[in-house]
């Protein structure tokens, strides 16, 4: 496994990180990126929603299952009239009870809807879960990038410091004049504005990740990943693609309405039975009853044609995403072995030539053989090549949680 050639103090530029923060490394909270996500989908709001509407689509699978209530009815005949019908002592009092029977196989159809509905609810919480866990990971590559442009500014600063009392110690010993002094001093100022300008976008990159996981701060995470370039072995291999698990799932949902609409043309019965009292007499009879609706207005056969219609809607736009989510992973698998060969070229011999380019033009400095402006030229092209390591590296690991969200994982990429 290869790793980066960076010489970076990350730690000891988290101490003096935590230091200034009037905290000691001890009392930071310590996360991997694993336990980042999973803390996060303790209160994710994103979470929560989907949670909510699993527990609805359950409760709607149970709802559609319900077979229609009965009716109980009581009615008085000839009561309140003129003679013998002026009270209620001569009505015909009837009891009875009415059940409405659903034929067609209406409610196992209501069934498949609510379950293929069910199906739908349980990939948006995937998919929920699985944008969670990139923005976890675009975060945690945020903050290892920071940290790391941390590090280049302080050893930025501590050679401008040095530079510049070395001009200092030159223009006094009459070796140089006053410019170098002034130019050294421009470069000093400069690298304390980026060393703080770097500590405070670490600061609110700390802060995101504080934001999201609900931890206290100051918090310092595992990120032996970031200068990992090959051997990705947390990797999650390719699964079913949510967005096309999803255009899938909607499809056979409305595939199911069709069929319900179909079904729902059928007309229903309702069967009545009951007892009836005629009367001041002792006089019974039962009473039974049979009903059909008339499908003369409304026939079902409108929304029918709107459940086709969405059927087909929702068939185009599968083959939309279907095609959409082929381009989007050429993309992102283009984008990984790009950013990994960009990786590996930055972290390898270009870092090691301005490396030692800075290194012998600042003996060759202090020693007179070489200008000033040859020294500013070396350390700028180190710092800059430094920074474009840093840049290659969180293109890297950004392009492949991308790539692993496209690939339907929920999982973070990485587990230390």
């Amino acid at each position: 496994m290869m790793r980066t050639k960076i010489n970076f103090c990350v730690t000891a530029v988290l101490l003096a990180m935590c230091a200034a923060a009037g905290s000691s490394s001890a009392q930071a909270t310590a996360l991997t990126l694993a336990e980042a996500v999973a803390r996060a989908r303790v209160q994710a709001p994103q979470l929560q929603s989907a949670d909510a509407v699993l527990r609805a689509a359950d409760a709607n699978i149970q709802i559609s299952g319900l077979r229609p209530n009965p009716t109980l009815a009581v009615e008085a005949e000839n009561v309140m009239g003129s003679g013998r019908y002026s009270g209620f002592g001569a009505a015909e009092k009837t009891v009875s009870l009415s059940m409405p029977l659903e034929l067609g196989g209406k409610r196992s159809a209501r069934i498949r809807v609510a379950q293929a509905e069910r199906a739908v609810a349980g990939i948006g919480a995937r998919s929920a879960e699985a944008e969670l866990t990139l923005q976890i990971t675009e975060a945690f590559v945020t903050l290892a990038a920071s940290e790391h442009y941390v590090a280049i500014a302080k050893a930025t600063q501590e050679l401008a410091e040095r530079a510049h009392h070395v001009a200092r110690e030159r223009v006094r010993a009459g070796k140089a004049s006053p410019i170098e002094e002034q130019r050294a001093d421009v470069l000093r100022i400069n690298s304390q504005v980026r060393l703080g300008k770097a500590i405070r976008a670490a600061e609110l990159a700390q802060k995101t990740i504080a934001r999201l996981t609900g931890v206290s701060m100051p918090l310092a995470i595992g990120s032996s990943w970031f200068e990992r370039i090959e051997g990705n072995e947390a990797m999650p291999p390719a699964g079913k693609k949510l967005a096309i698990a999803t255009a899938e799932a909607e499809l056979a949902a409305a595939e199911a309405r069709v069929d319900a609409a179909r079904r729902d043309r059928i007309p229903d019965i309702t069967l009545t039975a009951g007892m009836r009292k005629y009367g001041e007499t002792s006089d019974k009879a039962a009473v039974l009853g049979l009903s059909v609706p008339l499908p003369l207005f409304n026939q079902g056969s409108a929304a029918l044609a709107r459940s086709r219609a969405e059927f087909d809607r929702a068939a185009a736009m599968r083959r939309a995403v279907v095609l959409e989510v082929e381009q989007s992973t050429a993309r992102a698998e283009t984008e990984v072995a790009d950013a990994l060969a960009a990786a590996q070229a930055a972290n390898g011999p270009a870092l090691a030539a301005a490396e030692e380019a800075a290194r012998i033009a600042r003996i060759g400095y202090i020693e007179g053989k070489f200008p000033q402006l040859e020294l500013i030229e070396a350390e700028r092209s180190l710092a800059e090549t430094r920074e474009s390591a840093v840049d290659a590296l969180a293109a890297l690991h950004t392009a492949r949680a991308r790539l692993a969200r496209l690939q339907g994982s929920n999982s973070p990429i990485y587990k230390d």
